[in-house]
Protein backbone atom coordinates (compact mmCIF):
# COMPACT_ATOMS: atom_id res chain seq x y z
CA UNK A 1 0.00 0.00 0.00
CA UNK A 2 1.29 3.48 -0.95
CA UNK A 3 0.74 6.59 0.99
CA UNK A 4 1.40 9.96 0.29
CA UNK A 5 2.29 12.45 2.99
CA UNK A 6 0.93 16.41 2.17
CA UNK A 7 2.54 18.25 5.08
CA UNK A 8 4.31 21.63 5.56
CA UNK A 9 5.39 21.24 9.06
CA UNK A 10 8.96 18.97 8.79
CA UNK A 11 9.13 17.32 12.09
CA UNK A 12 5.11 16.23 11.45
CA UNK A 13 6.31 15.01 8.07
CA UNK A 14 8.76 12.89 9.17
CA UNK A 15 7.17 11.69 12.14
CA UNK A 16 4.44 10.03 10.35
CA UNK A 17 6.53 9.04 7.21
CA UNK A 18 8.95 7.11 9.75
CA UNK A 19 5.76 5.22 11.57
CA UNK A 20 4.09 4.77 8.37
CA UNK A 21 6.76 2.61 7.20
CA UNK A 22 7.99 0.92 10.39
CA UNK A 23 4.16 -0.05 10.04
CA UNK A 24 4.59 -1.88 6.43
CA UNK A 25 3.53 1.59 4.03
CA UNK A 26 5.23 2.87 1.03
CA UNK A 27 5.43 6.50 1.91
CA UNK A 28 6.11 9.40 -0.04
CA UNK A 29 6.15 13.11 1.37
CA UNK A 30 5.08 16.51 0.01
CA UNK A 31 5.85 20.07 1.21
CA UNK A 32 3.51 21.92 -0.07
CA UNK A 33 0.55 21.94 -2.03
CA UNK A 34 1.45 22.13 -5.70
CA UNK A 35 4.15 19.53 -4.99
CA UNK A 36 1.62 17.54 -3.17
CA UNK A 37 -0.75 17.79 -5.79
CA UNK A 38 1.72 16.90 -8.82
CA UNK A 39 2.82 13.96 -6.90
CA UNK A 40 -0.69 12.47 -6.57
CA UNK A 41 -1.35 13.63 -10.40
CA UNK A 42 1.92 11.32 -11.20
CA UNK A 43 1.79 8.57 -9.51
CA UNK A 44 -1.10 5.75 -8.00
CA UNK A 45 -1.77 6.14 -4.31
CA UNK A 46 -3.79 3.94 -2.07
CA UNK A 47 -4.62 6.95 0.54
CA UNK A 48 -3.28 10.76 1.11
CA UNK A 49 -2.81 12.41 4.01
CA UNK A 50 -3.75 15.94 3.56
CA UNK A 51 -3.01 19.35 5.70
CA UNK A 52 -5.33 21.95 5.23
CA UNK A 53 -3.18 24.68 5.82
CA UNK A 54 -0.24 24.55 2.87
CA UNK A 55 1.58 26.98 1.58
CA UNK A 56 1.12 27.67 -2.05
CA UNK A 57 -1.86 25.73 -2.58
CA UNK A 58 -4.12 24.90 0.70
CA UNK A 59 -5.46 21.54 0.94
CA UNK A 60 -9.01 22.47 0.02
CA UNK A 61 -7.97 23.29 -3.75
CA UNK A 62 -5.56 20.32 -3.51
CA UNK A 63 -8.69 18.01 -2.85
CA UNK A 64 -11.16 19.80 -5.13
CA UNK A 65 -8.98 19.47 -8.14
CA UNK A 66 -8.06 15.59 -7.62
CA UNK A 67 -11.91 15.11 -7.06
CA UNK A 68 -12.73 17.02 -10.38
CA UNK A 69 -9.81 14.67 -12.27
CA UNK A 70 -11.48 12.03 -11.22
CA UNK A 71 -8.82 11.03 -8.60
CA UNK A 72 -10.29 8.38 -6.21
CA UNK A 73 -7.53 7.77 -3.96
CA UNK A 74 -8.66 7.91 -0.23
CA UNK A 75 -8.21 10.95 1.33
CA UNK A 76 -7.57 12.14 5.34
CA UNK A 77 -7.62 15.14 6.16
CA UNK A 78 -5.21 16.36 8.91
CA UNK A 79 -5.35 20.02 10.58
CA UNK A 80 -5.75 21.78 13.54
CA UNK A 81 -8.17 23.14 12.32
CA UNK A 82 -11.43 21.47 14.12
CA UNK A 83 -14.63 23.71 13.47
CA UNK A 84 -17.39 22.21 12.44
CA UNK A 85 -17.91 24.05 9.45
CA UNK A 86 -14.54 22.64 8.14
CA UNK A 87 -15.32 19.26 8.84
CA UNK A 88 -18.42 19.70 6.93
CA UNK A 89 -16.79 21.05 3.95
CA UNK A 90 -14.10 18.67 3.80
CA UNK A 91 -16.38 15.42 3.34
CA UNK A 92 -18.47 17.84 0.81
CA UNK A 93 -15.33 17.82 -1.56
CA UNK A 94 -14.72 14.61 -1.08
CA UNK A 95 -12.53 13.85 1.91
CA UNK A 96 -13.15 10.17 3.32
CA UNK A 97 -12.08 10.84 6.88
CA UNK A 98 -10.85 13.86 8.99
CA UNK A 99 -8.50 13.79 12.10
CA UNK A 100 -7.71 17.21 14.20
CA UNK A 101 -3.66 17.82 15.50
CA UNK A 102 -2.59 17.76 17.63
CA UNK A 103 -3.57 13.33 17.37
CA UNK A 104 -1.82 10.29 18.62
CA UNK A 105 -0.23 8.58 16.17
CA UNK A 106 -2.08 5.19 17.45
CA UNK A 107 -5.51 6.46 16.43
CA UNK A 108 -4.04 7.92 12.99
CA UNK A 109 -2.90 4.54 12.16
CA UNK A 110 -5.87 2.48 13.09
CA UNK A 111 -7.49 5.61 11.02
CA UNK A 112 -5.72 4.59 8.11
CA UNK A 113 -5.99 0.67 8.22
CA UNK A 114 -10.26 1.40 8.49
CA UNK A 115 -10.00 3.51 5.52
CA UNK A 116 -7.61 1.28 3.29
CA UNK A 117 -9.73 -1.80 4.17
CA UNK A 118 -13.41 0.07 2.96
CA UNK A 119 -11.20 0.76 -0.37
CA UNK A 120 -11.74 3.52 -2.49
CA UNK A 121 -14.85 4.98 -3.07
CA UNK A 122 -16.53 4.32 -6.72
CA UNK A 123 -15.40 6.67 -9.66
CA UNK A 124 -18.94 6.90 -10.61
CA UNK A 125 -20.25 7.79 -8.05
CA UNK A 126 -23.50 9.70 -8.44
CA UNK A 127 -25.87 10.68 -6.25
CA UNK A 128 -29.83 9.98 -7.23
CA UNK A 129 -33.29 10.63 -5.79
CA UNK A 130 -35.98 10.44 -8.28
CA UNK A 131 -35.41 11.61 -11.50
CA UNK A 132 -32.50 13.72 -9.94
CA UNK A 133 -28.75 12.76 -10.78
CA UNK A 134 -25.62 14.06 -9.27
CA UNK A 135 -22.21 13.21 -11.14
CA UNK A 136 -20.14 14.16 -8.25
CA UNK A 137 -17.08 13.36 -9.88
CA UNK A 138 -17.43 15.34 -12.78
CA UNK A 139 -19.85 18.25 -11.01
CA UNK A 140 -22.63 17.87 -13.15
CA UNK A 141 -26.66 17.57 -12.35
CA UNK A 142 -29.79 16.36 -14.40
CA UNK A 143 -33.17 16.02 -13.94
CA UNK A 144 -36.01 13.57 -15.74
CA UNK A 145 -31.99 13.40 -18.46
CA UNK A 146 -32.22 16.97 -18.78
CA UNK A 147 -28.96 18.88 -17.73
CA UNK A 148 -29.13 21.54 -14.86
CA UNK A 149 -26.73 24.50 -15.52
CA UNK A 150 -25.87 24.80 -11.86
CA UNK A 151 -22.88 27.97 -10.32
CA UNK A 152 -20.52 25.85 -8.50
CA UNK A 153 -22.18 27.25 -5.36
CA UNK A 154 -25.82 25.59 -6.35
CA UNK A 155 -24.09 22.56 -7.36
CA UNK A 156 -22.19 22.71 -3.92
CA UNK A 157 -25.38 23.11 -2.23
CA UNK A 158 -27.75 20.72 -4.24
CA UNK A 159 -24.67 17.90 -3.22
CA UNK A 160 -24.59 18.98 0.30
CA UNK A 161 -28.94 18.40 0.13
CA UNK A 162 -28.73 14.97 -1.77
CA UNK A 163 -25.91 13.46 0.41
CA UNK A 164 -27.85 14.12 3.33
CA UNK A 165 -31.46 13.43 1.48
CA UNK A 166 -34.53 13.57 3.95
CA UNK A 167 -32.76 14.99 6.83
CA UNK A 168 -34.06 18.46 7.52
CA UNK A 169 -30.65 20.89 6.95
CA UNK A 170 -30.57 24.23 9.38
CA UNK A 171 -29.84 27.36 7.56
CA UNK A 172 -26.63 27.61 9.67
CA UNK A 173 -25.46 24.32 8.96
CA UNK A 174 -25.62 25.25 4.96
CA UNK A 175 -24.06 28.57 5.36
CA UNK A 176 -21.11 27.04 7.23
CA UNK A 177 -20.59 23.98 4.74
CA UNK A 178 -21.00 26.28 1.57
CA UNK A 179 -20.06 29.65 2.04
CA UNK A 180 -17.93 28.68 4.73
CA UNK A 181 -19.45 31.19 6.90
CA UNK A 182 -21.30 31.72 10.61
CA UNK A 183 -24.67 32.24 9.50
CA UNK A 184 -26.38 35.63 10.76
CA UNK A 185 -30.12 35.70 11.03
CA UNK A 186 -30.04 38.95 9.42
CA UNK A 187 -28.60 37.70 5.80
CA UNK A 188 -30.71 35.90 4.11
CA UNK A 189 -27.70 34.39 1.40
CA UNK A 190 -29.37 30.72 2.00
CA UNK A 191 -32.57 31.37 1.35
CA UNK A 192 -31.82 33.81 -1.59
CA UNK A 193 -29.96 31.20 -3.09
CA UNK A 194 -32.23 27.87 -2.09
CA UNK A 195 -34.74 30.14 -4.19
CA UNK A 196 -32.11 29.86 -7.09
CA UNK A 197 -31.90 26.97 -6.91
CA UNK A 198 -35.34 25.95 -6.97
CA UNK A 199 -35.70 27.59 -10.03
CA UNK A 200 -33.50 25.23 -11.68
CA UNK A 201 -34.30 22.19 -9.95
CA UNK A 202 -38.01 22.18 -9.20
CA UNK A 203 -39.84 24.77 -10.98
CA UNK A 204 -40.02 23.08 -14.27
CA UNK A 205 -41.51 20.10 -13.03
CA UNK A 206 -44.31 18.94 -11.30
CA UNK A 207 -42.45 16.90 -8.72
CA UNK A 208 -41.25 19.48 -6.01
CA UNK A 209 -37.78 17.75 -4.44
CA UNK A 210 -37.13 20.81 -2.08
CA UNK A 211 -39.05 21.67 0.63
CA UNK A 212 -38.78 24.28 3.18
CA UNK A 213 -39.51 23.09 6.40
CA UNK A 214 -40.27 26.61 8.93
CA UNK A 215 -38.29 27.21 11.83
CA UNK A 216 -35.89 24.18 10.84
CA UNK A 217 -34.25 24.59 7.41
CA UNK A 218 -34.63 22.65 4.16
CA UNK A 219 -35.11 19.16 3.12
CA UNK A 220 -34.50 17.34 -0.03
CA UNK A 221 -37.04 14.48 -0.59
CA UNK A 222 -39.27 12.98 -2.86
CA UNK A 223 -42.87 13.40 -1.82
CA UNK A 224 -45.63 12.51 -3.63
Amino acid sequence: MRILVIEDEAKTAKFLQKGLSEAGFVVDVAGNGWDGLHLAQELQFDLVILDVMLPGLDGWHVLTRLRQQGRRALVLLLTARDAVHERVRGFDLGADDYLVKPFAFSELLARVRSLLRRGPPRADETLRLGDLEIDVVRQRASRAGQRLELTSKEFLLLSLLARRAGEVLSRTLIAEAVWDMNFDSDTNVVDVNVRRLRSKVDDPFSLKLIHTVRGAGYVLESVH
